[in-house]
């Protein structure tokens, strides 16, 4: 019986060492948009990566959006080589849309679209931690 538990606590510190292995987890610095940006910390959901935004800023330095907390990266599924396809979430306008992230060490490439992919609007991030 102590080997069966030791063999799931082994497996289940495996499972999320792996998930924490991922490149896109940590906190990141969004580009700014509209004359505002943000701080999105990208964490393990399910099986894909979600990113929620944890402060804003503006010209005037850091505020209290009313969209801290919201998900802004959502349902990242890693398709290997730091390539990633999901969704994204843009505040200015409240709109999903068809969402594309690559990660390559300190940066992060974002891209949401429509159309097929045909219209797009990019941003790249820098790691905050």
């Amino acid at each position: 019986m102590k080997q069966i538990i030791a063999a799931a606590l082994l497996g289940l510190g495996m499972a999320g060492a792996a998930q924490a292995a991922d490149p896109a987890v940590g906190t990141w610095q969004r580009q700014v948009d509209d004359g505002a940006y943000a701080h999105v910390k990208m964490a393990p959901c399910g099986g894909a990566v979600c990113g929620t935004i944890t402060r804003t800023f503006n010209n005037s330095g850091e505020y209290k959006s009313p969209n801290i907390g919201k998900t802004l990266v959502i349902d990242m599924k890693p398709e290997g080589g730091g390539k990633y396809a999901g969704k994204v979430w843009r505040p200015s306008n409240g709109k999903i849309y068809i969402g594309k992230m690559e990660v390559s060490g300190n940066s992060l490439k974002l891209s949401g679209c429509v159309a097929g992919g045909l219209i797009c609007s990019k941003q790249t991030w820098a790691r905050i931690n």
